[in-house]
């Protein structure tokens, strides 16, 4: 920011920032245009994007920042009328470079009717503001910007100053476009726009200050005696069979979702058609079988819209994706059909109602409910997610989400595009992401080496390889083999086998603590490996060798009930716990997975309860050992154990008998724990189930109706305050089991 602010303040010609994709590019670029707002030097800053879906992006971004801070441009005219404000609100504009292109345009259909009804052109207007100092800041200097529209702004606004934030530059290396100059012709660079780099935080700075994830790549290659060669494509059902396979281990359960990047709009297309087919399949075969949601966006032929707004629309929102605009020129009524059935594919799925005409509105949708993979599903139903969205150009670029981990591609990228496209999935989130995941299919091996060398910065092509990417997995297996050692040598100096069962026998909270970090580390490395997609029997074997999955669930279920333990603590005061109590951070999302929920549990359940004693594929204390070891079920575990143990094998419920029967079960324990809480203290079942039932009501603790409970007993405030505080000490921890995963208000004075 220094380096922009220097050079306005000298007026020293433009200039560009390379900050990479995903290092809180868009908060330094509002930091700069908070920090221009106050610069007097300047007339306006511009903050100028290349497209409409990125222009709604970034203004919902600085919002978040700044609430009101910038408004929306409905349309060319609304631009001009900020431009030309002088209200001090106005002095930070967000726009498309297409607004300002038809703005500038005397040529433009707006300024030519404007100019028949004897009105001042969009042009004319803003000829006030030739002479004044604009800062004009680009965000991500992409193809759209060599083009008419940035030399129009250049030559209008010839004291204006201008520079481009970008996560990709364009080098020689990987410039496509040419600029003449007399009889010589040299490529268009991000260097040529903006004359020189004021600053560099490289992807590989990024990795380093663990600003971003490194990548694990898979360059899949299938088995047989004729591969096919880098660059070539699969068939696409070998693809799918792979994708179907591999995406559960991927997505860490479903934990996250992914794109699959497809070469053209007619293979997207054909993408979407298969993995219907071949999902309904794979459903009919084996009835346990979760399929995926799947959504597919591209952009439709703006030559075939409905009216010229919605025209206008499209080819603003596809001018930055190049293959869609060229697929979108050969047979575009069988691309408009088919893009009409994948809406309305999507509408019967979601629940919607989007029509091609108002497309924006069904991408903006598609790009939410990717996002949304970062509810619960207790909190927002699987069925309203999109595990994989098949796309081309759309979403390789510009966006965001940190619940998006994986990329399937299926066609040929270099250079800048290549790493945007990697950049989708290496958002930084918490330990259950551990890297980005690339599934490419076209073994690209030499393109990825050439953009890691091109974008590594100061970095040599084999040092930044070690810092993009992810060690191999024997290394990682090695890494588990390690740390499991370290957690039996320290088991061991406890006098204590490496076993769940001797957990529990721990002596002390500083052993216990240091259980938890060297388990903590186990699980850590279990679950970078668990999202490997290119894992070989053998490594497989290797791992369940050295950390076998009904030891690893038994640890977990010790770790689990450790924790909960010394997560009480926590709080307390000096008195009560130690320093080592309190600063323990026990990632219990680490030990939760998304695939088993609750209406999984509940339907393993039942086919315990439908198969033969002796012929189950689950025993119940298996089934026990599943639940205990999964963080989501800490609070309710010991219940849906005791309900197990009422069950017989053989006994041939179904899930809604075995629903009914836990709902009844919990009702009923429930009742027993309450009435034993009431007569502890002196209280009617009746009241005490009043006064419950009005907290988990509406999830809020009402301290008057505590008061009320005593309100009989005619007690001093001193008394009374002694037997309130006794009665909560009980049953805080009965209303946060029953409250589950939400939370209730005004509780936590209680809990500590």
């Amino acid at each position: 920011m220094q380096h922009l602010v220097k050079c306005i303040d000298e007026d020293n010609g433009n200039g560009f920032i390379w900050h990479t994709t995903g290092s809180g590019k868009t908060l330094t670029s509002f930091k700069a245009a908070t920090l221009l707002k106050e610069n007097e030097h300047i007339h306006k800053c511009v903050f100028v994007v290349d497209r409409k879906d990125l222009d709604r992006q970034t203004r919902e971004e600085f919002n978040k920042f700044q609430e009101g801070c910038v408004e929306e441009n409905t349309n060319t005219a609304a631009l001009v009328r900020r431009l030309l404000s002088e209200d001090y609100a106005d002095k930070v504009i967000v726009a498309t470079i297409q607004k300002l292109g038809l703005a500038l345009d005397e040529n433009s259909k707006r300024n030519r009717q404007r100019s028949k009804n004897g009105q001042p052109t969009f042009k004319e207007q803003l000829s006030t503001l030739k002479h004044k100092r604009i800062a004009f800041i680009f965000d991500e200097c992409h193809r759209s910007q060599f083009g008419d529209n940035h030399k129009a702004i250049k030559e209008f606004f010839p004291r204006a100053q201008l520079f481009g934030f970008t996560g990709t530059p364009i080098f020689d290396a990987n410039a496509s476009l040419q600029k003449i100059e007399g009889t010589q012709a040299s490529m268009r660079t991000t260097a040529d726009l903006f004359q020189k780099q004021l600053h560099a935080y490289t992807i590989t700075h990024a990795i380093e200050d663990q600003n971003v994830l490194r990548f694990h790549i898979d360059y899949y290659k299938p088995e047989g005696k004729n591969p096919p060669r880098p660059g070539e494509a699969l068939a696409k059902k070998a693809v799918i069979e792979a994708i179907l396979g591999k995406h559960d281990a991927a997505t860490g359960g479903r934990r996250f979702n992914a794109i699959l990047a497809t070469a053209s709009i007619n293979d997207a297309i054909e993408y979407f058609g298969l993995l219907a087919d071949m999902q309904k399949k794979r459903s009919e075969a084996d009835p346990d079988f979760k399929p995926l949601n799947i959504a597919c966006v591209f952009s439709p032929p703006a030559q075939l819209a409905e009216n010229a707004e919605a025209k206008k629309d499209i080819e603003q929102l596809s001018e930055d994706l190049p293959q869609e605009q060229e697929d979108n020129k050969i047979d575009p009524e069988a691309k408009k059909k088919a893009l009409e059935a994948i809406m309305a594919d999507y509408n019967a799925r979601y629940g919607t109602n989007h029509a091609l005409s108002e497309f924006d509105l069904y991408y903006q949708d598609v790009q939410k409910r990717i996002k949304d993979q970062q509810w619960p599903n207790a909190d927002y139903p699987a069925a309203q997610k999109i595990d994989i969205t098949i796309v081309v150009d759309m979403l390789l670029t510009g966006f965001d989400s940190k619940f998006l981990n994986t990329l399937y591609v299926d066609k040929n990228l270099k250079h800048h595009g290549l790493i945007q496209a990697f950049s989708r999935t290496n958002r930084v989130l918490n330990s259950t992401k551990p890297y980005g995941n690339i599934l490419d299919f076209r073994q690209q091996r030499e393109a990825v080496d050439a953009a890691i060398a091109l974008f590594s910065g100061e970095k040599t092509g084999e040092e930044a390889r070690e810092i993009w990417l992810v060690d191999q997995a024997p290394v990682v297996i090695r890494k588990l083999e390690a740390a499991v050692q370290k957690l039996d040598e320290f088991m061991k100096s406890q006098g204590l086998d490496c076993a769940p069962e001797a957990v529990p026998n721990l002596k002390g909270d500083d052993a216990r603590v240091a259980f938890i970090n060297h388990f903590k580390e186990v699980q850590r490395l279990k679950t970078q490996l668990d999202q490997y997609t290119d894992l070989s029997n053998d490594d497989a074997a290797a791992v369940e060798h050295i950390l076998p999955k009904e030891n690893l669930l038994g640890l977990r279920g010790a770790y689990l009930e450790t924790a909960q333990r010394l997560k009480a603590q926590q709080g307390k005061g000096p008195d009560k716990t130690s320093p080592e109590v309190e600063q323990v951070d026990f990632e219990f999302v680490l030990f939760a997975t998304t695939l088993i929920d609750y209406d999984y549990i509940m339907g393993l359940i039942a086919r315990f309860s439908q198969q033969a004693p002796g012929k189950q594929k689950m025993s119940r204390e298996q089934l026990v050992g599943l639940i205990c070891s999964d963080a989501k079920f800490m609070n309710e575990r010991e219940d849906i154990a005791a309900y197990i143990a009422t069950l017989k094998a053989g006994e041939g419920l179904d899930e809604k008998a075995i629903r009914d029967g836990y709902v009844r079960f919990k009702h009923e324990k429930d009742a027993q724990e309450l009435a034993a809480i009431a007569s502890k203290h002196g209280l009617s079942p009746e009241s005490l189930q009043g006064f419950v039932n009005s907290i988990l009501d509406r999830m809020i603790f009402d301290g008057e109706k505590l008061s009320d409970l005593y309100a009989p007993y005619d007690l001093g405030w001193k008394e009374r305050a002694h037997k309130e505080a006794a009665l909560m000490e009980d049953c805080a921890p009965y209303l946060v089991k029953r409250a589950g995963e939400r939370e209730i208000s005004g509780l936590s004075a209680y809990e500590e």
